[in-house]
């Protein structure tokens, strides 16, 4: 009987294959055990969670926070601040450029040149150019082209003067030297005004004023009379008034001074008072040549609108009834007392007995002597 065939044999497997796995089961356990259910949070847990991550707000962290800002700011501010600066300079020096340039210009026109237009003469207004000093007292560049102007324009409307001609120039030069002449016997006037406590009041001015008005010597009514103004002086009514307050200031100087005259008018009207002949006393005293010897009486009759007499004789003439004496009128060159001889409607026959006041120049000429004046300008 045959043998049977053995078994074959098993193959082999190479000797790593006969080490144990280790850690299968672990990793086996792992995968095999259930994952515990996460709960979602609360919204107080979520809401505390997110304050938790809120940095602290303390004075250090304000001020390290505020720090930061500023110096992440500081390269755009510090070329803006030198800008500013940069650009304040330019300005400052051009406006002070500009100042230089005007000043040095209208010096030119004025002492120079001796610009007389308007543009020139509005800038005098503002800026206090001087022209000349008369004692202590310096004397405005406005007030000399006032008085100029003024004279300028009568002659080129009124003379149809040309000044741009030989004999224009020649003519010009001469009203320069007037105003000039003006203007600083206005600054002595007033210096003597104020020595002795002379004053004109613009009520004073105003009354004047009326008193021309009145008697139609600048138009019959208020418009013909600004007309005439600015026709012949190329004036406004303030213009008319302060010259008219500079000439009254003068007369009242005079007035104040010239005490020897004013003692002759006040004697003569104490005689007539006291029964004096008019005519035999105004022979003897009136220093009028042209009536003295009549009498004092006035050649032809007198009416309210009669220029050739001054406002304030018109006026006493036609408040007085025949055979009444005024008291003593200062007309600003004379002193005199005035008597109504008779009246027909609007016209009188008058008389007057006249005594001259010094001229302002017997007063200045002290004063002129001792403190010189000095021009700033030649013709």
């Amino acid at each position: 009987m045959k043998k049977p065939k053995k078994l074959l044999k098993k193959p082999k497997l190479p000797s790593k294959l006969h080490k144990p796995i280790t850690g299968a089961g672990e990793q086996v356990t792992k995968l095999t055990q259930k994952t515990p259910f996460k709960q979602s949070k609360t919204t107080e847990e979520k809401m505390s969670e997110a304050l938790s991550t809120v940095p602290r707000i303390t004075n250090e962290t304000v001020s390290e926070h505020r720090e930061e800002v500023l110096s992440s700011a500081r390269k755009y501010i510090y070329p803006l601040q030198h800008s500013k600066h940069s650009i304040v300079k330019i300005s400052l020096g051009l406006f002070v450029t500009v100042i230089v340039a005007f000043f040095v210009l209208c010096g030119l026109s004025l002492y120079k040149f001796q610009n007389t237009s308007g543009f020139i003469y509005d800038v005098t207004r503002i800026v206090p150019f001087p022209v000349a000093k008369a004692g202590g007292s310096w004397i405005s560049y406005e007030s000399y082209l006032f008085e100029l102007r003024r004279n300028m324009h009568y002659y080129q409307t009124q003379q149809q003067a040309n000044f741009s001609t030989k004999d224009g120039r020649d003519q010009l030069r001469r009203l320069k030297q007037q105003a000039m002449a003006q203007v600083i016997q206005n600054a002595y006037v007033k210096q003597l005004a104020g020595q002795n406590g002379v004053k004109v009041t613009d009520q004073q001015v105003d009354a004047e004023v009326a008193l021309v008005q009145n008697q139609s010597r600048l138009g019959s009514n208020n418009r013909v009379f600004k007309e005439v103004l600015s026709e012949y002086w190329g004036w406004s009514e303030a213009d008319f008034k302060r010259e008219l307050k500079q000439q009254l200031l003068k007369q009242a100087v005079v007035a104040k001074l010239d005490t020897r005259t004013d003692q002759q008018a006040k004697n003569a009207l104490a005689k007539l008072h006291n029964g004096e002949d008019f005519a035999k006393l105004a022979g003897e005293e009136s220093e009028d040549p042209a009536t003295k010897a009549n009498g004092g009486q006035y050649p032809a009759p007198l009416t309210p609108t009669d220029r050739e007499l001054a406002p304030a004789i018109t006026a006493a003439i036609f408040k007085l009834q025949p055979g009444q004496i005024s008291g003593i009128i200062n007309t600003g060159y004379t002193l005199e007392i005035v008597k109504v001889l008779d009246k027909s409607g609007d016209t009188v026959h008058a008389a007057h007995i006249q005594y001259n006041l010094q001229d302002i120049n017997t007063y200045i000429k002290p004063v002129q002597t001792k403190d010189p004046s000095h021009q700033f300008i030649r013709f």
